[in-house]
């Protein structure tokens, strides 16, 4: 049984950079640690997330998005930003799962912006968040401004950089897939 990522991209927005990002964060660990992935944006979420003040309130489309977070052995989080912070109902779809769930889980956090000025996005808003779940957010967070992409694609050679750093930090949790490979033989 293979483990599993599970990404989340906080945004509606089809296509979208935030998606972009969280995408290429996952298949480039999914290649390094041979994690099976499932990539969800709000959207795949559905309507019921907006009206939902419990997570038995949600339908089934969201409980089953929701069953993916909290199943995952790691997950990739990825927000756009808005005025400095994430989208509320990013927020609230996090709100909606029990923080036991999350305890001790690998996370590597992201974010997406328009400009350098909301950086620190990751650091002030995202570190804590999945602090009060005590997940494991590893110690490199993933910050990019619209120069980083072409075409939604990640382009920048410095992204490429920090998303690497990350990656390898999941060695602490998970050996690489060649290693674990080579221990099979």
């Amino acid at each position: 049984m293979s483990l599993r990522l599970v990404g989340i991209a906080g945004s509606f927005n089809r296509p979208s950079k935030t998606y972009a990002l969280v995408k290429h964060i996952a298949g480039l660990a999914a290649e390094s640690y041979g994690f099976s992935t499932t990539i969800h944006d709000l959207t795949d979420v559905g309507p019921s997330l907006g009206t939902a003040l419990w997570p038995n309130e949600l339908d089934a489309q969201a409980k089953a998005v929701v069953d993916d977070i909290v199943s995952a052995d790691v997950l990739v989080i990825g927000s756009p930003t808005y005025k400095g912070s994430y989208p509320g109902l990013f927020k609230h779809l996090i709100d909606l799962i029990d923080p036991n769930d999350l305890r001790s889980k690998p996370v590597i956090i992201s974010a997406t912006g328009g400009g350098d000025r909301h950086a620190l996005m990751v650091e002030h808003q995202l570190r804590p968040l999945f602090g009060f779940f005590m997940a494991h957010t590893l110690p490199t967070a993933v910050y990019a401004s619209d120069r980083d992409f072409v075409d939604y694609a990640v382009a920048s050679d410095a992204l490429s950089g920090r998303i690497n750093s990350v990656v390898g930090e999941l060695s602490t949790f998970f050996p690489p897939a060649k290693a674990a490979l080579q221990a099979a033989e």
